[in-house]
């Protein structure tokens, strides 16, 4: 079962136990595939394009948790965390820092990237490699860090 039939399943088996919190969440990720697929013009997602959809949904939820705590509404970012919890399940293994940089020296190598100037080449050679694995920003800073430490 594809990761596009298991979310309508989990959604069915949340209305059931009446877990209202989990159900809003897989709603609401219903309707983001749901307009992935209108966008895509009726063609069947793929995996790799759900991973795609959830991967916005988390950075979204990031981001609204990190504005929250800015303002002082610790409840709030709880809740989007909460969510972010919910949404992870259906994402792959997550990358180790340790596993990003590894890449990023191969990844650094393979373009010979010298300079921050290379960064793009270096990104367009790394990212089909850790999408949906890693988190954009962790993997940006470490690329950063790469070509400005001169690995």
């Amino acid at each position: 079962m594809g990761l596009r039939e298991l979310i309508p399943e989990d959604l069915k088996n949340a209305l059931r136990n009446k877990n209202t919190f989990e159900l809003s969440v897989l709603r609401m990720l219903q309707a983001a595939l749901i307009n992935k697929e209108i966008d895509k013009r009726k063609e069947a997602l793929t995996d790799e394009d759900v991973i795609s959809v959830i991967g916005t949904e988390i950075k979204k939820r990031r981001d609204a948790a990190r504005e929250f705590e800015k303002v002082n509404r610790p409840d709030a970012a709880d809740q989007e965390k909460a969510e972010i919890e919910i949404l992870m399940k259906y994402m792959p293994q997550q990358m180790s820092e340790d596993e990003i940089r590894d890449a990023v020296i191969k990844a650094v190598e393979d373009t010979q990237a010298e300079s921050m100037q290379d960064i793009g080449k270096v990104m367009k050679v790394l990212m089909p490699q850790v999408k949906g694995k890693a988190d954009g920003s962790i993997v940006n800073k470490i690329v950063k860090e790469a070509l400005e430490g001169g690995e």
